[in-house]
């Protein structure tokens, strides 16, 4: 058995939609958890994420590799 504590909005949208479609809200969980898990299950990790690769990015395409360099020219630039 499992409880979960929802915020107020949540649980009254989970209300609603159980009266609307005249089910009780534990099988509504249930049916959305199922729906949830079955999704991530089967995509792969990059599918998962892709939405935010990038999201941040500098523009550069270049940084991974001249990381080194970078580092160099910070040190140097300290001194």
């Amino acid at each position: 058995m499992l409880a979960v504590r929802l915020p107020q909005n949540l649980e009254k949208e989970l209300t609603n939609y159980a009266k609307n479609n005249n089910i009780s809200k534990s099988k509504a969980v249930k049916e959305a958890l199922e729906l949830y898990l079955k999704e991530k299950k089967n995509k792969t990790p990059y599918e998962l994420g892709k939405d935010i690769f990038g999201k941040y990015s500098s523009g550069r395409d270049d940084l991974s590799t001249t990381y080194k360099q970078k580092i160099k020219e910070k040190i140097r630039a300290k001194r």
